[in-house]
């Protein structure tokens, strides 16, 4: 509202009707205008045919008089519209204060004043008080020749008491300070806003790790560098230098010292100095394109190309705190038993050895291992599988999904020998339920494909794969893609559409796996992470492969289905054409 009445401020020569959307004035206003606009034309009138000599029954004198009134009608109305306007005006700001009146709440704040006020006479209060009792504690002195003898014993005792209480205060005020620090307080528990997420953000956060982790892998480049005796001239004069350490007990002095001169290095080089030795060469890496001259595609494959940094840096940091964890959770026992066995070896050790021959030892051993026996293990690497026990360890310690894929693998085995062991009827009774679980509503398995009745889906795939065929030969929308369910039996691979159609049996498809020329692996869409959802089988039958794509359990389809191919061209002949 305040906008629009700026827009109607602006003073030019504007009628009533330009503004519609003003409030009707008062009536009052509206009389004394329209009573201005009746009798000032008459008293003009009267005066113009007074001082007109020719009379009024000219007609250049009947179209001034005309052209004078309407002037003045606009005049007039003009003014009102003014008027009209203050008016408004005036009710918009009595509303606006009578808001700011409500809002500020002049009670409110006039009682937290005398609150206020009320708090601080207390406070003087108080002072005065304290300020009496110290004067009243410490009294005047006597002279000595009012005093008494018997009195002494009081005066000593008050005065022991004001000198007590001046110890105290002057301790107060030289470590009261350093005593507060010791107060126990109820910790604080803060919570930071988290970030929402964010594409751009996420990308700067991984270049900054990047930044961030040069330095360290830098170093462990030049430490792997200096191990593998890249640079011989170098690896030979740090060995020599270490061993000679090692053997007068200055390995630690030597460190330290290393230590001090990388700083001090660090120290020239923020000075504007220009020093780098490393024994690898730096690779110059290349110059990212700016974040303007990308297209929308290029941002995608950026953001995809982070994730999956991400993913995998993730993937590599959760599998070592997992191995550390299931080393000491003894859930491989061989390998937590021989880690017991070395700390009881060093505990006893360091009982009995004194310090200074058992760090003689542990230098020598880690400058042989890191310059003689790691290079040997690296250059030889079946040398490293068979005696390499840190590095054996390592890598036969599972993660908790390879845990995870044992146990179930287990779980099977027994429900398989289980199955095994229960009798004939049974089983026929089971085999006959599991070729109809899969879809009661249709009939048996061998119905739906009109298959021999001998054709059961085997056990991994009772329930069927749930997936959707692509048929890249047809080019309708409706026969391109299929969902359906995907069998594999002992001779067949089966496709049942889930279409609830009449015609939904003539969109089945089975395959003899006789037929197949070549079974792969297969990712629809490149652009998304990961090795795909998807399975590609050519025929000579099809021009271009089936692919049965979106497969949640795709690789234990894969298996399955290649495991079964495997076994049939290996008991019949194979074809000329097939090829893997």
């Amino acid at each position: 509202m305040l906008k629009r009445l700026d827009k109607i401020r602006f003073r030019g020569p504007r009628t009533r009707e330009d503004y519609p959307d003003l409030v009707e004035s008062p009536p009052a206003s509206d009389n004394e205008c329209s009573d201005d606009m009746q009798l000032k034309p008459r008293a003009r009138d009267t005066e113009d045919l007074l001082r007109d000599p020719a009379g009024s029954g000219s007609p250049n004198m009947a179209a001034t008089i005309h052209d004078f009134q309407r002037a003045e009608s606009d005049r007039l109305n003009e003014v009102k519209g003014h008027l009209e306007i203050a008016l408004l005006e005036k009710h918009f700001l009595q509303e606006e204060l009578r808001k700011l009146r409500d809002e500020t709440n002049l009670d409110s704040i006039r009682q937290e004043l005398d609150r206020e006020r009320t708090k601080r006479l207390d406070l003087e209060q108080k002072m005065t008080e304290l300020l009496k009792n110290r004067l009243e504690d410490s009294p005047p002195q006597l002279p000595r020749k009012q005093q008494s003898p018997s009195n002494n014993g009081t005066a000593e005792k008050q005065q022991t008491e004001v000198w007590s209480s001046r110890l105290q205060k002057w301790l107060y005020e030289r470590f009261g300070v350093y005593l507060e620090d010791f107060r126990f307080q109820p910790e604080e528990s803060t919570v930071e806003a988290e970030e929402p997420l964010s594409a751009k953000r996420l990308t700067e956060n991984m270049r900054r790790l990047k930044r961030g982790a040069r330095p360290v892998t830098n170093f462990l480049r030049n430490l792997s560098a200096l191990s593998n005796w890249h640079s011989v001239y170098t690896s030979a004069i740090a060995l020599i230098i270490y061993m000679y350490a090692a053997w007068h007990g200055w390995a630690i002095p030597m460190f330290l010292f290393l230590a001090i001169l990388r700083l001090s290095l660090n120290y020239l080089i923020a000075r504007g100095w220009r020093i780098q030795w490393s024994i690898v060469p730096e690779v110059s890496e290349p110059l990212e394109p700016p974040k303007e001259d990308l297209t929308v595609s290029e941002k995608f494959q950026l953001v995809l190309d982070v994730a999956q940094k991400a993913q995998n840096l993730f993937g590599k940091m959760a599998d070592v705190l997992e191995k550390i964890k299931n080393l000491f959770m003894w859930v491989q026992p061989e390998s937590t038993r021989k880690l017991y066995i070395l700390l009881w070896a060093a505990f006893i050790t360091s009982c009995v050895l004194p310090y200074k021959l058992m760090g003689f030892m542990i230098g020598l051993y880690a400058g042989i291992k890191f310059f003689i026996i790691d290079f040997l293990f690296k250059s030889c690497p079946k040398l490293r599988d068979k005696y390499d026990t840190p590095y054996i360890v390592w890598n036969s310690l599972p993660t908790d999904p390879q845990l995870k894929e044992r146990t179930n693998a287990t779980v099977s085995r027994r429900t398989r020998s289980s199955r095994h062991g229960n009798d004939t009827e049974a089983r026929l009774f089971r085999e006959e339920e599991t070729g109809r679980s899969h879809s009661t509503k249709k009939g048996a398995f061998h119905e739906i494909f009109n298959l021999p009745e001998s054709e059961r889906p085997l056990a991994v795939c009772e329930n069927g794969w749930r997936c959707c065929l692509i048929n890249r030969d047809r080019k309708m929308p409706t026969d391109y893609i299929r969902n359906g369910m995907l069998y594999v039996s002992e001779n067949y691979l089966c496709f049942e559409s889930s279409s609830s159609k009449a015609s939904a049996s003539k969109k089945n498809k089975v395959i003899k796996l006789n037929d197949i020329t070549d079974i792969q692996k297969y990712k629809v869409l490149s652009v998304l992470p990961g090795s795909g959802m998807g399975i590609s089988i050519a025929t000579p039958s099809t021009q271009k492969p089936l692919v049965f794509g979106a497969m949640i359990h795709r690789d234990e389809a894969f298996e399955a289905i290649f495991t079964q191919y495997m076994k049939i061209m290996t008991t019949s002949k194979p074809p000329s054409s097939t090829e893997l």
